[in-house]
């Protein structure tokens, strides 16, 4: 199965970033935490050269929080400022806020020393699609002042949003990269849903996610689906067919529903709090 999407707005949105990433002064990156790496563009890194940069963890609350913490301290040491956050949840955004300060502290003090007081923090959200940067915006601004979709692609140019009196937002439309040179990358990313369902095989994809979650998390399966973790990927797909009842007419197996449910299921949260990558395993 072969992963590859790079829609044209794509490359003149990253030209953009070029000259815009001269305007601010911190880069806050969303990465999704069950694939903190994969959900990373590794253009961010080089455009972001001698910003502060934060990192947001979101969707931690789907992922598995052993690894969540791993992936902090793996951040960590790498020099980033690391938070861990659902998006959704505006109790997150008093953590984000100090976060953002304490980032740019120096750069306070400079302004200071110069005499320029009330400059707001100019920060640049930046992510790869549907990673929850809209969501996060418009959490953390209390208002819906970012488009928001569950589908990648949604943001297509950029756009100063005023939080309030100490920090300014520029949000970027979600970047990937020209050429997934590892596939497990592209599946980790299509499984999380970054890349778009209707250009993939759902039926090769929930075997895929089958397999993964009878070797790294066993028992999942079989408690969300009553049913032994036995026999290929094909033939767990079809026991999960038959158990929710994803069945056609003529009495036929229904692969196609139950495909999409299993992958339906993962990507909320439903078969528990699981992460496609461990932090070991990166370091």
């Amino acid at each position: 199965m072969q992963f590859q999407w790079y829609p044209g707005h794509m490359t003149k949105a990253k030209r953009q970033m070029q000259e815009d990433i001269k305007l601010v002064d911190l880069v806050i990156e969303l990465v999704d935490a069950r694939i903190p790496v994969s959900s990373r563009n590794p253009d961010i890194d080089t455009l972001g050269k001698g910003k502060a940069r934060l990192i947001l963890l979101n969707k931690s609350d789907l992922a598995d929080e052993r690894k969540n913490e791993g992936w902090t301290e793996f951040f960590k040491k790498k020099g980033y400022y690391v938070v861990r956050m659902d998006a959704r949840n505006k109790g997150s955004m008093k953590q984000v806020s100090a976060i953002i300060a304490e980032a740019c502290k120096e750069k306070t003090e400079r302004d200071l020393r110069r005499g320029i007081k009330n400059r707001p923090v100019r920060a640049m959200v930046v992510g790869i699609p549907n990673v929850g940067k809209s969501t996060f915006i418009n959490t953390f601004a209390g208002k819906a002042c970012a488009k928001t979709g569950n589908k990648p692609g949604v943001t297509k140019g950029k756009q100063w949003i005023r939080l309030n009196k100490n920090v300014e937002l520029l949000d970027t439309p979600g970047i990937l990269w020209p050429k997934f040179e590892d596939q497990s990358v592209g599946l980790r990313l299509a499984l999380i849903g970054s890349i778009k369902d209707d250009i993939l095989n759902i039926d090769e994809l929930s075997l895929e996610l089958i397999q993964i979650l009878r070797e790294e998390y066993p028992g999942v399966l079989k408690e969300r689906y009553g049913m032994e973790e036995e026999g290929t990927p094909a033939e767990m797909l079809e026991k999960i067919a038959l158990n929710r009842g994803c069945i056609k007419k003529g009495n036929e197996v229904d692969y196609a529903k139950a495909a999409a449910l299993v992958l339906d299921e993962f990507r909320t949260g439903k078969l528990g709090k699981i992460s496609l990558e461990k932090p070991e395993v990166e370091a």
